[in-house]
C-alpha cells in the first residue's frame, strides 16, 4: 500500500514524489523566476531543526539531532511561516501570473513540509504516547490551515485569473498540469461555494480530522490489546519452536511472564491461524480480530465510524453530490462510482460459485481429516492448506526455509531492478536511522549518478500500524534539484535472536510491491513536487507496485535470491511450479475477502445524509454492514470481508484516505494483469521493457491521462480477461 498524506496545503505539499536522472519529456524545467522567490524574502526564518535543509545526504533527516518534543512547536511555527507566505501571494500588488501565483503556491510552505513528512512517518512506523498526543492536537489544526488556504476567496481569485488566460500563457505539459490541479483541487475543496457553505464545509473538515486522527490511534489500541494470550505451550501446537519463542517473548514484553501472546496483525485473517491445530484457540484468536474494536469498550469505534460516514455525507450534499463516493472520485482513473461498481460486479457471480465450491472442497477434506463440523472462517486456511498441498503436492513449510529476508531483498528485489532499469545499490551505516531495525541504500542510476535513498523497515512492533507503505522523507523536484528519498514500511514477523530471518510467500510479494512503490517514485522526474512521482490517482497508484511483484517468480530472478538457508542449494523449478499453479486455488477467500472490502467501502459512501445521520448507535453499524455484506451474495459468513468496518484503517483513518478507493487494488491489478501478458508477451525481464515501462509509466508522475498513459506503454486499452484469468474466475479451477 502507497500511503498519502496531505498535510497543510494540498497545492503545496505531498508526500508521494521523488526523482529520476532519465527524462520523461522533450521539454525543459522552469527555472524558479526571480520574481516567485522575492515574494517571501521578507518573512522570517523558521527556528529549530526543521528550519532548514538537512544536511545530511539528499537532506534526509538527522534522526540524531530530532526530539520528540520538537515536533509540535516546528508545526506552530511553520504554520505561521506558511501563513505569511500566502499573505504575499494574495497581498502580490502586481497581476496574477503563473509564477508569481501557481509556482508560488507550489513552493509555499517548506518548512511545513519537512516537519509533516518526518512526523507523520514516525506515527505510523514508531509512535509513542508523546507523538500521538502531537498528533491528536496538530491535525485538526493542520486541517483548519488548509481550508484556510483553499478557502480564501482573494487567493482563489488570483489562481482563477491565472487559469482563465491559460490558453494565451506560454505553459508547457507539465506547467498546464499543475495549473489545471491547482485551480481543480480549490473549486473540489469549496472555492465556489458560498460563505456560509464555506463555513460549514470548515467544520466538517475540522470534526472529520480530529474523529479519523481518533479512528487510528483506537484501532491500533484494540489491535495491540486484542492479541491472543494462551497459558500454555501446548496450546499452541503446530506452531514452530520460533514462533512459540516469540510469543513467550511477546507475553515478556507485556508482563506476562511464563505465558504465550500473538499479536493481531491489521487484517481480519491472522498469519498463524492455519498452524494452530487447536480449534478452540484457533476460534478464539480469529474472534479476537474479527471483533477487536466492536466490543462496546474504549476501543469500540462503531461511533466513530458512524459519525465519519456521515459528515462525508453531508460535506458531499454541500457540492450538490448524492454523496461522499460521487464527491470524492473526481480526479480517479475510473471517474464515477458507477464505473467502479460496474467493474466489481462482473466478478460478483463467478466468485460466489467459486466460494461454494471451494467450501464444499474443504468440507470433504474436515471429513477426511476426521472432523464432524463444516468450515468456518478460522478453519478456512488450514483446510484450505491441507487441500492445496493435496492437489498440487505443496507444502508451505517446504517453501519458507528458501526466502531469507536479505537475499529475497539483494538478489530479488534489487536483483531484477538492476535487470529491467539498470540501477544498482550501495548498502550504507553512516545515516542516523528512526529504528534500530531500519537499513539504508544509496540507489544509482545506470549512468552510475545519484539516484537516490531507500530506507527499509520491515519488522513488526507494537509501536508500528499495521500494514504496509512506500512515502517520502525528501521529494524530488528539478526546480529545487532535490532526489527522493523513499522508506519502504512492512510488518514481518521478527525471527527470534539466533534465527534465520525466513518470510513466507506472502511476504515475499509484499517486498516485491512495496518496492514497485519505491521504484515509482525513484523515477519520478517532474518540476514540480505536487505532481511527481506516486502523486497520481488513488486507483493508478497501487498499478506499478502489483505489476514488480511478477518478477517474485520469473525463473531468473528466483534462481538468484531463493536459496535455502542451510544448504544453499536453489529452490527448485517444481516447486515454485506448484506455487504458481497452487495460486488460483483458495480464490474464494484470498480474492472475495478484498471485493467484499472493497464493495464495503463503496456502500458507506454511497449513503444520502439522512441515510447516514440514522445509523447512530453501535447496533446501527453492525446492521448496515450485515445487510451491506449480504446484499453481496457472497457467502459472508465463511469469508468475511478483509477489513470489517471498526478496522478499516483505508477507509476511516483518515479525513478521505482510500474512501471510495478501496476498488483501487481491483483496479489496478486489471492493469496489472495486463501489463504482465505485455512483459511475456515482448520477452519478459529485459532492459529494453524496462526502459519502456520507465519512460511511458514510472517516470510520468501524475502530469497525463491514466488511460493514455497505459495505453501509450501497453499500445491498446487495458483488458480485464487476463486479471479474471489469473484469479481462476474464468472457468473450473479445480
Amino acid at each position: 500500500m502507497k500511503l498519502k498524506f496531505l498535510t497543510a496545503s494540498a497545492l503545496a505539499l505531498s508526500l508521494a514524489v521523488t526523482a529520476c536522472n532519465m527524462p520523461a519529456a522533450d521539454e525543459p524545467p522552469r527555472v524558479l523566476a526571480e520574481e516567485t522567490t522575492a515574494l517571501f524574502a521578507d518573512i522570517p526564518a523558521g527556528t529549530g531543526y526543521f528550519a532548514t535543509n538537512s544536511e545530511l545526504p539528499f537532506q534526509t533527516p538527522d534522526f540524531s539531532k530530532i526530539n520528540d518534543e520538537d515536533y509540535e512547536p516546528a508545526f506552530m511555527e511553520s504554520m505561521e511561516i506558511h501563513k505569511a507566505e500566502i499573505e504575499a501571494i494574495k497581498n502580490n500588488p502586481a497581476e496574477a501570473n503563473f509564477d508569481n501565483t501557481i509556482v508560488a503556491l507550489e513552493i509555499s510552505g517548506e518548512m511545513l513540509g519537512r516537519v509533516a513528512r518526518v512526523f507523520f512517518a514516525l506515527t505510523g512506523s514508531n509512535t509513542n504516547d508523546t507523538l500521538d498526543a502531537v498528533n491528536a492536537k496538530v491535525s485538526p489544526l493542520l486541517t483548519a490551515h488548509s481550508d484556510a488556504i483553499t478557502l480564501d476567496p482573494d487567493l482563489f481569485a488570483r489562481v482563477k485569473a491565472v487559469y482563465d488566460a491559460r490558453d494565451e500563457l506560454d505553459l508547457n505539459t507539465e506547467d498546464t498540469t499543475l495549473l489545471e490541479r491547482t485551480y481543480d483541487d480549490m473549486v473540489h475543496a469549496g472555492a465556489l461555494l458560498t460563505e456560509e457553505q464555506k463555513e460549514e464545509v470548515k467544520k466538517i473538515n475540522t470534526r472529520l480530522s480530529e474523529t479519523t486522527t481518533k479512528f487510528g490511534v483506537t484501532v491500533r489500541e484494540a489491535t495491540v490489546d486484542n492479541a491472543l494470550v494462551v497459558d500454555t505451550r501446548e496450546e499452541l501446537a503446530g506452531l514452530s519452536d520460533s514462533d512459540i519463542e516469540n510469543a513467550a517473548k511477546a507475553a515478556s514484553e507485556r508482563g506476562l511472564a511464563g505465558k504465550f501472546v500473538i499479536p493481531l496483525q491489521n487484517t481480519t485473517q491472522q498469519p498463524l491461524l492455519p498452524e494452530l491445530e487447536n480449534r478452540d484457540v484457533r476460534e478464539k484468536l480469529f474472534k479476537l480480530s474479527v471483533n477487536r474494536a466492536d466490543q462496546g469498550d474504549s476501543n469500540d469505534t462503531r461511533l466513530l465510524l458512524a459519525e465519519i460516514a456521515s459528515l462525508r455525507a453531508q460535506k458531499a450534499a454541500l457540492f450538490g453530490e448524492p454523496d461522499w463516493a460521487s464527491y470524492t472520485m473526481y480526479d480517479r482513473m475510473a471517474k464515477t462510482p458507477k464505473t467502479a461498481l460496474d467493474f466489481m460486479e462482473q466478478m460478483v457471480g463467478p466468485l460466489a460459485e467459486t466460494q461454494r465450491r471451494e467450501a464444499g472442497l474443504l468440507n470433504e477434506q474436515i471429513k477426511k481429516d476426521g472432523g464432524d463440523f463444516t468450515v468456518q472462517p478460522w478453519d478456512w486456511y488450514r483446510y484450505a492448506n491441507q487441500v492445496r498441498k493435496e492437489k498440487y503436492d505443496l507444502d508451505e513449510s517446504l517453501v519458507t526455509p528458501y526466502f531469507q529476508i536479505d537475499s529475497v531483498l539483494e538478489n530479488g528485489v534489487f536483483y531484477a531492478a538492476t535487470e529491467l532499469y539498470g540501477i544498482t545499490f550501495e548498502k550504507r551505516d553512516d545515516l542516523p536511522v528512526y529504528h534500530e531495525d531500519v537499513t539504508t541504500y544509496t540507489v544509482f542510476d545506470a549512468d552510475g549518478s545519484e539516484l537516490g535513498l531507500f530506507y527499509f523497515d520491515p519488522y513488526q512492533r507494537p509501536s508500528k500500524r499495521g500494514g504496509a507503505w512506500m512515502s517520502n522523507f525528501v521529494q524530488q523536484s528539478h526546480m529545487y534539484g532535490t532526489k527522493p528519498v523513499i522508506y519502504n514500511v512492512l510488518n514481518i514477523p521478527k525471527a527470534a535472536e539466533g534465527e534465520p530471518q525466513l518470510v513466507s510467500f506472502d511476504n515475499v510479494n509484499t517486498l516485491f510491491h512495496e518496492f514497485g512503490h519505491a521504484l515509482h517514485g525513484l523515477f519520478a522526474d517532474q518540476n514540480y513536487r505536487s505532481i511527481a512521482g506516486t502523486a497520481t490517482a488513488r486507483d493508478f497508484v497501487e498499478y506499478p507496485s502489483q505489476v514488480n511483484e511478477m518478477w517474485a517468480t520469473y525463473p531468473s530472478v528466483l534462481q538468484n535470491y531463493a536459496k535455502h538457508h542451510e544448504t544453499g542449494e536453489t529452490i527448485p523449478t517444481e516447486l515454485i511450479e506448484k506455487i504458481e499453479a497452487a495460486a488460483k486455488f483458495n480464490q474464494g477467500y484470498d480474492f472475495g475477502e478484498v471485493v467484499e472490502a472493497a464493495l464495503l467501502d463503496m456502500k458507506w459512501h454511497a449513503l444520502s445524509p439522512e441515510e447516514a445521520a440514522a445509523i447512530n448507535t453501535p447496533e446501527a453499524v453492525d446492521e448496515f454492514e450485515r445487510k451491506s455484506l449480504e446484499e453481496l451474495g457472497l457467502e459472508i459468513g465463511l469469508v468475511p470481508p478483509r477489513y470489517r468496518s471498526t478496522y478499516f484503517n483505508h477507509i476511516f483513518s483518515s479525513p478521505a484516505g482510500y474512501s471510495s478507493g478501496y476498488y483501487s487494488y481491483l483496479w489496478t491489478e486489471m492493469l496489472d494483469r495486463d501489463s504482465r501478458k505485455w512483459f511475456m508477451d515482448n520477452g519478459g525481464l529485459t532492459r529494453e521493457n524496462g526502459d519502456h515501462q520507465r519512460r511511458t509509466v514510472l517516470s510520468r508522475g501524475g502530469t497525463m491521462d491514466y488511460f493514455e498513459m497505459f495505453e501509450n506503454f501497453a499500445g491498446r486499452e487495458p483488458d480485464v480477461t487476463p486479471m479474471l484469468e489469473a484469479r481462476g474466475l474464468t472457468g473450473d479451477s479445480e
